[in-house]
């Protein structure tokens, strides 16, 4: 084959893989994954988790797909984090949580909450951790925090909240987002409370320095967002890169995550990380990794007598 031909064909091919890319980032996916996290006896409980919505106005497709996530009939509802890019997209965010804010709801904001989107080198993307320049205006995200507050739902960002879902009392525990070091986890720090039914942890960039806060001090679970699942994935390997300093295996679903205490104990717990439901509105394709939700079903373990 002459190199002409071999470049058009591989013109061709890259041509394909991007209109794919491109067709893949509109299939939104709710997935269903089952964690046994309750303490013996208690009924399931259905967690909803969603994250990086990355909305811009005119998104009817996931506005709608969003609007119908009502209909699994959480028990409560856990967002982490990035839900704008664009300046005018608040509105349109609210609108499409709407049929959801009559059930108990937590959150935190990522970066992309603060500052306005803007194009990046992709090689970038794959040498590290993605830096924030300094330039970049804000977008208004205490507009964004006071429109999901008036609703209801509870801002976990550096601070913790005892929620009520299903007759369960469940606390909370948040931290702003550490891919900009708005992180302060010495804020919330301390054992949680042996009262709760349920300990959950709540990131956007799960970073390690904060799973290992957050699992130190007896999380049963942790819920964060913020890798895109890698975005793109290799069938096989998984995902690229996770654009923080977790292993790539943890970038996507269900994971067990452990730390070695300061007294020198284990502790164990499920971390969850969503692929979330959007994309950068200057790289609005996915490869291998379909937007999603994640239905959580939490359950108790199955006692010995009943096996």
């Amino acid at each position: 084959m002459g190199l002409g031909k071999a470049l058009v064909r591989t013109a061709a091919v890259g041509a394909v893989g991007l209109a794919y890319a491109y067709w893949e980032a509109q299939q939104f996916t709710l997935r269903r994954t089952e964690i046994t996290a309750l303490p013996p006896g208690q009924a399931d409980l259905r967690i909803l988790h969603l994250s990086d919505l990355h909305f811009i106005p005119g998104q009817d497709k996931k506005r709608i797909w969003l609007r119908s996530l009502r209909n699994t009939n959480p028990d409560v509802v856990v967002v982490t984090g990035d839900f704008l890019a664009h300046v005018d997209a608040i509105p349109h965010v609210i609108d499409s949580l709407d049929p959801l804010f009559d059930i108990p709801g937590v959150f935190v904001l990522g970066s992309n909450d603060y500052y306005v989107p803007s194009p990046i080198n992709p090689a970038k993307y794959f040498s590290g951790p993605s830096q924030l320049e300094p330039h970049r205006p804000m977008l208004p995200w205490q507009d964004l925090v006071d429109g999901l507050q008036d609703m209801g739902w509870s801002d976990l960002s550096n601070t913790s909240a005892m929620i009520t879902a299903d007759g369960r009392s469940l606390e909370m525990r948040g931290v702003d987002d550490p891919h900009i070091g708005r992180d302060r986890y010495q804020e919330v720090a301390g054992a949680f409370d042996a009262t709760a039914d349920l300990a959950i942890g709540v990131v956007h960039a799960p970073y390690t320095r904060i799973l290992d806060g957050f699992i130190g001090d007896g999380a049963d679970l942790v819920l964060a967002g913020h890798t895109h699942g890698g975005q793109l994935r290799v069938p096989g390997f998984g995902a690229l890169v996770t654009n923080c300093d977790l292993d790539r295996s943890k970038a996507r679903g269900l994971s067990s995550y452990e730390v070695l205490s300061a007294d020198g104990q284990f502790h164990e717990a499920p971390l969850h990380v969503s692929a979330g439901c959007g994309t950068s509105p200057y790289a609005p394709f996915r490869f291998a990794c379909r937007p999603e939700a994640t239905l959580l079903t939490l359950t108790a373990p199955i006692s010995a007598n009943l096996r």
